[in-house]
């Protein structure tokens, strides 16, 4: 199966939105008839700034003529360090191949296709969130456990 990557933009906002839906939906195990709609809207207005501005880059992994894939990456700035002396970092995220599709090279392609699209805006550092099933692809990309770090739960207010 040959896979091509396409870069996503504004005019793309209703294929962004449906395909954010399904990565919502089985990322965070929320059945099919729950309402998401508050969730979508923000998102919604993240890709509309996000896109016209280039803090996010989105693309679409393509087969024969016919979506099977999506990712992006949050590009942002932070202070600049010793291990980012930019300061421009990239987060990728909504990496999704349709469940059928798994195991054929789709996430790889949309990752390093993320990859170099970040390297090009100057980005020293990635980060990503990763399902168990995907950490040997990401680990045969370079990435590497991160350690020292926590995230704060609203949910314990």
């Amino acid at each position: 199966m040959e896979v091509t990557i396409r870069r996503a933009d504004s005019s793309d906002l209703e294929e962004l939105m449906r395909w954010r839906e399904v990565v919502l939906r089985e990322v965070f195990s929320i059945p099919a008839g729950e309402p998401m709609d508050d969730l979508l809207a923000a998102n919604r207005a993240y890709y509309r700034a996000a896109l016209e501005t280039g803090a996010h880059i989105a693309c679409f992994a393509c087969a024969e003529g016919r979506i099977i894939g999506c990712g992006g990456v949050c590009l942002y700035q932070e202070m600049p360090s010793p291990d980012n002396p930019s300061g421009k970092c990239g987060y990728l995220m909504n990496i999704f191949t349709l469940p059928r599709l798994r195991q054929r090279g789709v996430g790889r392609a949309v990752v390093q296709w993320l990859m170099q699209e970040a390297k090009r805006w100057g980005a020293d550092k990635l980060y990503l969130e990763a399902s168990e099933q995907a950490y040997p692809l990401y680990r045969t990309l370079g990435f590497c456990d991160m350690t020292g770090y926590l995230k704060y739960d609203k949910a314990s207010d």
